[in-house]
């Protein structure tokens, strides 16, 4: 009888499927969530897709329905496109065919969706499955260009207009491609549509040059506008793909002439169409235009001037050396640098974040950006040392500093109402500005001064040194004069490196700043947070020392002045300027530390009384760093520091990046105080302890491990109120199941058994080793299980065997080390590892190995020979995998003790594989002895110092306990030749005699080879 077939799911009702989506589109939020869910099933079953499609191109269902329709059919695209259950072939031709309909769509959102979504379908099936794609796009936009400028048909400006968003969608997919299949197919695109689109750029765009104040409410001037940039941007895709592979890539060289050609025509447009903007905006006047459609033509004029600025800086960033040999690029450069002077000479109003301003702020910063980055092109010397034909003249240079120190460096009154409005964020903003200058115009400009000052220091050094020499002495009384002072001073410090030996700035220090500083000026904040940047910015750059004591008490000062002059811009760039200072690599805790009490108490304060969370842990950031470097002066001000932490950790609620800085702060004051942090365990103990549990544990466990391992490396006891020793269930649980941070839970074990392994074992052996064991067992990668056999090792040598023994047993982790012995399937060093642990617990205590072989036997009803087998079997085999001449010695010493118990199945191997193993070792030890002194690279060292076996807990009071450990090593005090002279005698006890040892089990062996055991353990060799 066949089996039954699984029933197959149902296709989707149309009208279920409309009746959903309608739902789904109403303003009912009950509706909306039922019905959203619904359609999730629905989506599931065959046909779903191409209806949903279906019904977002019906021009006759609602447009709130159809927008729904669009926007689910387009989020599903691109994740199950290439799923043959929700789209097979002949759906997809279907959907593709629809996809074209689209492009007379009236509605922005489905055609912008639509446009999405042929993209991304484009990018699976162009050309393969979908080859007419492009021929069908070329044809809408070739017979629609013809339709508008040369038929005048209103109507093709629509279906121009989305043929054109498609159409960019479609490269700006391919132009991301890297695999070959994509780069050909883009390659044959640029090939294919360059000419025809700058074709149609060229016949579009002329009727921009008729553009006219008058003009600007015509519907279709608008519209030119829209289609030129459209147009364009797609040229765009193409020329940049072009120039990247061709410079970048080393291929597609046939594209070269043309990319250059385009470079050209587009600089030249680019300053026609700027001209054309600034006339018409000036001719406007102050206002903007009152009507819709001049806002509408502006907004697009704008945007399509800045699209050439885009093309130009990526170009740029992508090849330098070659951008600046593009044909006119320099005078390209230039004019966009004209610009920026000729904003400057007009009324502050004509430079604004806004489209309709005379000079956007977003074009000016692309023309200083492209200014900046080309400086170099004009350096006096060439990065070869020859002299460069092409300079800037003194004048320019001079002129270029002017402009930027006086009108784009000093802060604006938006800056300053920012200031006011929210200092907290405005000192974020500041602090953020490496990611932004780029976007405004204050820090763009300051990297234009600092390009030209590393260009031309022979220009501008001398200038700055002048106009600081005349400013430094004057006191700044109006805003102005003080927003001008505040320019300098910035200007300074960005090109301070350059202005070493020209500008005495310890003098500055002591005679101007310190004075500056105590201001009380309601307007001089400006300063006094400017003087706090600087010299953090003077420290950082090696112009000032941290070690003067003015440097400190004006930071001191402006940390915590309180009074007039003075404000929380002015304190928290303090706070940011004394972590640059602290951390800065000629810092003397000395010299600091009359201070210390002072900054800490006030960055304490200051983290309590901040606002937002960001300035709170900028503010931690700070307080971190000094608790470092300050080292055990903290000891006396732990109480301070520790006593707020609770509060914040609870004000900070679901900000992880905080609390991970407030961990932080802890394990900084753990890691100074040393043996005076024993009192910080009752905090420590709640802030790891609450890192574990949901959803903390997913954020904050590293950080929450590494103040844990810090606090149990650092202190003398796991008693306390609360101790350590609370914590030893949740490591024991981490241990069983932290499999990603596995190591980690490791070395904190290793930490808790050198501090007291007896009082661990006491309180939870069996679930300890158990946990081990569920870790062993249960996928733990090589180096984890490596880590966690050395733990065990640790373990035996710490505790005694009593406390360890019996749950060896039964938590099963010596059944499981047995059975990886027996199976013989584990990795080589793994292996190795269980030798060594069984080599542990034979030295430690014989009489405890013969148990644990003896309860595995009976809990796997097998006679006591057949679990020695694989353990023998292996201590010879792996002997020959161990690398280390200490851990070689250790197993010798660990098969001698197990001779000595006359056990028959260690004795039986006595005549071969045991005295081959101790002649080895014999060997290794001479051999080190006699080769004392001599200074050979090719000499095996028979034992590591510890300072080089234990390097990451130097500094540590656990370094010492780990000392004691080495230094007391059985391995490491015992004379080899003389412990095995006693486990033989024993074994010969344990036998009856020596002559019945010799009967029994050395009848066979090699006369040779008993004569060097002979002579080694009676020599007193090694």
């Amino acid at each position: 009888m066949a089996p039954p077939s699984q029933a197959q799911p149902q296709p989707v009702s149309p009208e279920e499927l409309y009746n959903v989506v309608c739902g789904a589109a109403s303003q009912n939020p009950s509706e909306v969530q039922v019905s959203t869910d619904r359609l999730k099933d629905l989506l599931e079953r065959p046909g779903a897709y191409d209806i949903l499609h279906e019904i977002a191109a019906q021009k006759t269902v609602p447009l709130q329905v159809r927008q729904q329709a669009m926007i689910q059919f387009k989020n599903a695209t691109s994740g199950h496109w290439r799923s043959r259950k929700n789209f097979p072939p002949e759906i997809k031709d279907r959907i593709r065919a629809r996809t074209l309909s689209f492009l007379d769509e009236t509605d922005d959102i489905i055609a912008e969706c639509n446009a999405l979504v042929v993209a991304k379908i484009a990018r699976m099936d162009y050309p393969v499955a979908w080859g007419n794609l492009m021929s069908h796009l070329g044809g809408a936009i070739n017979s629609s260009v013809d339709a508008r400028y040369t038929n005048g048909d209103p109507n093709a400006t629509l279906v121009l207009r989305r043929s054109l968003q498609v159409l960019n969608a479609v490269l700006k997919e391919y132009a991301g491609f890297k695999m070959l299949t994509g780069v050909k197919t883009m390659g044959k695109l640029v090939e294919d549509l360059r000419l025809p689109l700058q074709a149609h750029y060229a016949r579009i765009s002329s009727s921009l040059s008729s553009i006219a104040p008058a003009s600007l409410s015509q519907l279709r001037t608008a519209e030119d506008l829209l289609l030129t940039h459209l147009t364009f941007k797609c040229l765009v895709k193409l020329a940049f793909w072009a120039y990247h592979r061709y410079t970048c890539c080393r291929d597609y060289q046939e594209f070269a002439p043309w990319v250059q050609d385009f470079f050209q025509n587009a600089a030249v447009q680019l300053q026609a169409l700027s001209e054309m903007r600034i006339g018409l905006v000036s001719a406007l006047g102050a206002g903007p235009p009152a009507d819709a459609v001049s806002q509408r033509a502006l907004d697009l004029l704008t945007r399509h001037v800045r699209v050439f600025g885009k093309l130009f800086r990526r170009m740029q960033r992508d090849n330098p050396a070659h951008f600046v040999t593009l044909p006119v690029c320099g005078d390209l450069v230039l004019y966009y640098w004209s610009k920026v002077v000729q904003a400057t000479a007009g009324p502050s109003e004509q430079i604004a974040d806004s489209a309709l301003a005379v000079f956007p702020v977003r074009f000016l910063v692309q023309g200083m950006a492209l200014f900046r980055d080309s400086l170099a092109q004009w350096a006096p010397v060439k990065k070869d040392g020859s002299t460069n034909d092409r300079v800037l003249t003194k004048e320019f240079v001079e002129d270029a500093v002017k402009i930027l120190v006086t009108r784009f460096i000093p802060l604006n009154p938006t800056d300053l109402e920012e200031w006011m409005a929210d200092p907290e964020e405005w000192v974020n903003t500041e602090e953020k500005e490496n990611d932004q200058w780029e976007y405004e115009l204050r820090p763009c400009g300051e990297r234009v001064l600092m390009t030209l000052a590393s260009q031309y220091p022979q220009y501008v050094q001398p200038l700055i040194q002048t106009t600081f020499n005349n400013l430094v002495g004057q006191r700044a009384i109006d805003l102005p004069a003080i927003i001008q002072k505040e320019a300098l001073y910035c200007a300074v410090g960005r090109c301070a490196i350059r202005l070493k030996g020209a500008i005495p700035f310890k003098d500055w220090l002591e005679s101007s700043l310190m004075a500056e500083a105590q201001e009380t000026h309601p307007s001089y904040p400006i300063v006094k947070r400017r003087i706090a940047w600087l010299l953090g910015k003077l420290v950082a750059d090696e112009c000032l020392t941290a070690n003067n004591p003015i440097l400190w008490q004006v930071l001191v000062h402006l940390l915590r002045d309180q009074g007039p002059g003075s404000d929380a811009v002015v304190r928290l760039t303090a706070a940011i300027a004394i972590r640059e200072c602290v951390d800065s690599l000629n810092f003397d805790a000395k010299t600091f530390a009359p201070f210390l009490p002072q900054v800490v108490t006030s960055l304490v304060q200051l983290t309590a009384e901040a606002d937002s969370l960001e300035a709170k842990r900028r503010i931690n950031d700070s307080l971190n760093t000094v608790i470092e470097r300050a080292e055990s002066r903290i000891v006396p001000l732990i109480r301070m520091v520790a006593e707020p932490i609770p509060q914040l950790w609870t004000a900070a609620e679901e900000d992880w990046l905080f609390k991970a800085c407030l961990l932080g702060t802890v394990q900084k004051l753990v890691e100074s105080a040393k043996e005076n942090a024993n009192s910080l365990s009752a905090l420590v103990v709640p802030l790891v302890r609450e890192c574990f549990i949901p959803p903390a544990s997913i954020q904050l466990d590293q950080d929450a491990f590494a103040l844990w391992q810090s606090a149990l490396r650092n202190t003398n006891t796991i008693e306390g109120s609360p101790g350590l020793v609370e914590l030893v269930p949740l490591i024991i649980q981490q241990l069983s199941s932290n499999f990603e941070l596995l190591g980690t839970v490791v070395h904190i074990l290793e930490s808790y058994f050198l501090l007291d392994a007896p009082r661990i074992l006491q309180v939870a052996a069996v679930d300890l080793l158990r946990a081990f064991n569920a870790a062993i067992t249960e996928g733990a990668i090589s180096t984890n299980i490596k880590h966690m056999t050395s733990a065990l090792c640790l373990l035996t040598q710490v505790a005694p065997p009593a406390l360890w023994g019996e749950a060896m047993h039964s938590s099963g982790l010596f059944l499981t080390v047995w059975k990886g012995l027996e199976e013989d399937k584990l990795p080589t060093i793994i292996l190795t590892e269980y030798v060594y642990l069984l080599a542990r617990i034979a030295v430690a205590d014989r009489q405890l190995f013969l148990n644990l072989v003896s309860a595995t036997a009976e809990a796997l009803n097998q006679p006591v020979s057949q679990i020695w087998e694989p353990i023998l079997n292996q201590w010879w085999t792996r002997f020959d995998n161990m690398s280390e001449p200490r851990l070689r010695k250790l197993t010798a010493m660990g098969i001698a003790n197990l001779v000595s118990t006359g056990r028959p199945e260690v004795l039986d191997r006595l005549s071969t594989e045991i005295c081959n193993l101790w002649i080895d070792v014999f060997g290794e030890i001479k051999e080190a002895q006699s080769n004392t002194g001599n200074d050979s690279s090719l000499t095996l060292y028979w034992d590591r110092p510890f300072d080089e076996v234990y390097t990451e807990v130097e500094g540590t009071l656990e370094h010492e306990r780990r000392r004691a450990v080495f230094d007391n090593d059985p391995v490491r005090t015992t004379q080899l030749t003389g412990y095995i002279a006693t486990k033989l005698r024993e074994a010969e006890a344990a036998c009856g005699g020596g002559a019945e040892l010799q009967s029994r089990y050395l009848t066979n062996a090699e006369p040779t080879l008993l004569k060097q055991i002979y002579d080694a353990i009676t020599g007193n060799r090694p």
